[in-house]
């Protein structure tokens, strides 16, 4: 088995060592043709408005739509989970472009800046369920994205509590909605939708190869039966126009 990877910047490497360890190979995916030879793809965490601007220069976007709506695997983490959604707000000015395919509305920088980054136990126990082990796992989230509205076909796997200073976010109104403020004191980070798994922190910075493992066990339950995702073709992008576009930082593991 081959687990593709979108290798356009971010901690692929990171993923492609965790699937290594694991005894999978990943393979670096950076141009449209290179998906037709995967039967699943991991689109890693790293700056969004970065991956997007290449994903576009490579006119990667098409295929990726594609891949989506044909019902094979995918994992977003972080950036990529952003890059799933179907709504996204909290972008810089003139917003970017999204695949799609994930019913939910994800906050860019919902937990803050670069500085904001931090660790935390999750309760998880689908995963513990599924794959074993203890029902929580270690969340590192960096300049991390939250889900704030899913719709009702997505599975929350994962969720966590905001904090008190955690400022009050409006959703933009849409589809004939009126703006409404999301004052929940939790907010999602790890969902699933049939073909579509997404996180909004790292799990290939850690030791724990659960996550991994459950991306997997879809691949193989994807080939027995093949069900694609509904892929809503319209989605909306919003920017505050008050994030900067920062240097990646090189991703440590985490124990």
């Amino acid at each position: 088995m081959a687990v593709g990877v979108l290798a356009l910047q971010g901690s692929y490497n990171e993923h492609i060592a965790a699937l290594r360890r694991i005894g999978v190979k990943g393979v670096e995916i950076r141009k449209p043709e290179q998906l037709t030879g995967v039967d699943s793809l991991i689109i890693p965490g790293g700056e969004s408005t970065t991956m997007a601007k290449l994903a576009e220069l490579h006119n990667l976007f098409p295929a990726l739509r594609e891949f989506v709506g044909s019902g094979k695997p995918v994992w977003g983490t972080c950036a990529g989970l952003i890059f799933l959604a179907n709504k996204a707000i909290g972008q810089k000015t003139g917003g970017q472009d999204l695949v799609g395919g994930l019913d939910c509305t994800v906050h860019r920088n919902f937990f803050g800046s670069q500085l904001q980054s931090f660790e935390m136990e999750l309760s998880v126990p689908k995963l513990a369920e599924k794959e074993g082990g203890t029902a929580t796992c270690r969340g590192v989230f960096i300049r991390a994205p939250a889900i704030l509205e899913v719709g009702p076909n997505v599975e929350v796997i994962a969720d966590c509590p905001v904090s008190s200073d955690q400022l009050k976010v409006a959703i933009p109104a849409s589809d004939g909605q009126e703006e409404k403020e999301f004052t929940n004191n939790r907010v999602i980070v790890a969902v699933k939708q049939g073909n579509l798994l997404a996180t909004a922190f790292h799990p290939e910075l850690t030791s724990d190869s659960r996550w991994h493992r459950y991306f997997l066990a879809m691949v193989d339950e994807s080939k027995e039966e093949a069900a694609p995702s509904e892929v809503m073709v319209k989605y909306d992008l919003y920017g505050d126009g008050n994030d900067r576009v920062k240097k990646p930082y090189d991703l440590p593991i985490f124990e």
